[in-house]
């Protein structure tokens, strides 16, 4: 029989895996071939980092933002706790010639505090909605960290801030003449399949150098901007990498949109207010958002259980 602690290492084990925190080497290949992305952060990193700069990078993976830092002229600390992928960001931050601008560190970034005060942190580890990766925990942490070290005054966070929305959907959830109800994740780009029935709704936003808030929600009515049928509810997320207010110039990364199904869809009109309630904490599963959802039509109170 296994002892409790053996349980409860083999409990935080999964839940690591679960909930991304141990991504395997052959997602950082799709990252890496994900041009958007790899544009937004080449470009919020070259327009922030200035030669001489001190950069730690919380959650590293491969060390390609690490890179790109140190090819502004930045003195790097790229912190990764999967060991594997702490051999995989030495090796290639060592085959393209910058073993000397960055020191890849196997370390928890929820723990570690660098050796003297640095001048930006970025941190990648962002899903829609904030689920899943600990992007909020991790840099939560590195603040307090920080301070108790360093003082009150802050780095520069890349990215910067993140917009958390959704809106309502009709969508078929129809593959090769086989229909099922299943989350659905579409790439972040224009003409997706779906109809929008609503406006996007803002229900949360965070500011990585202030207060980060962990529990996010929506309690309200939205009005329906057209008739159809309300089959599932569309969660976008926007991050803006870099914010440059004096030439009023964002670098924005938005990440894939996540379409989570009503397991019963219900016809709406176009100015009908559908009730949406929905609560979850950040880093959290996906079934911890859509099995708090309840959508609510008219008068009727019906709970509406999105499909995990």
């Amino acid at each position: 029989m296994q002892s409790k602690q053996s349980l409860q290492q083999e409990s935080h084990v999964q839940e690591s895996n679960i909930l991304g925190q141990f991504i395997p080497i052959h997602y950082h290949y799709n990252m890496l071939l994900d041009e958007q992305r790899m544009e937004a952060f080449r470009n919020a990193i070259q327009a922030v980092i200035r030669p001489g700069m001190r950069v730690v990078e919380l959650g590293g993976g491969t060390g390609v933002l690490s890179f790109l830092a140190a090819r502004c002229g930045a003195k790097v600390w790229c912190v990764e706790r999967n060991s594997e992928l702490v051999e995989v960001a030495r090796k290639a931050i060592r085959s393209n010639g910058f073993e000397s601008m960055v020191t890849v560190i196997h370390d928890d970034a929820t723990d570690f505090i660098p050796p003297e005060p640095v001048d930006a942190v970025i941190c990648e580890m962002l899903h829609v909605a904030l689920l899943r990766e600990k992007q909020a925990q991790v840099i939560s942490a590195f603040k307090d960290n920080y301070r108790s070290r360093f003082g009150d005054r802050l780095p520069r966070f890349l990215p910067e801030a993140s917009v958390l929305t959704f809106q309502l959907l009709e969508y078929p959830f129809l593959f090769s003449g086989y229909q099922v109800q299943v989350p659905v994740f579409q790439q972040p780009t224009p003409n997706q399949v779906g109809i929008e029935l609503s406006e996007l709704q803002t229900y949360g936003q965070v500011i990585y150098d202030e207060s980060i808030p962990m529990q996010f929600g929506w309690s309200d009515k939205v009005t329906a901007s057209q008739s159809g049928q309300l089959s599932a509810i569309r969660f976008i997320t926007q991050n803006l990498i870099a914010i440059d207010t004096q030439k009023q110039l964002s670098y924005p990364w938005p990440n894939q949109f996540l379409i989570l199904p009503i397991d019963e869809p219900i016809l709406v009109e176009e100015g009908q207010e559908v009730a949406i309630d929905f609560c979850y904490r950040a880093g959290e599963s996906l079934n911890s958002l859509s099995e708090s959802i309840q959508v609510n039509q008219s008068a009727r109170s019906v709970r509406r259980r999105i499909a995990a």
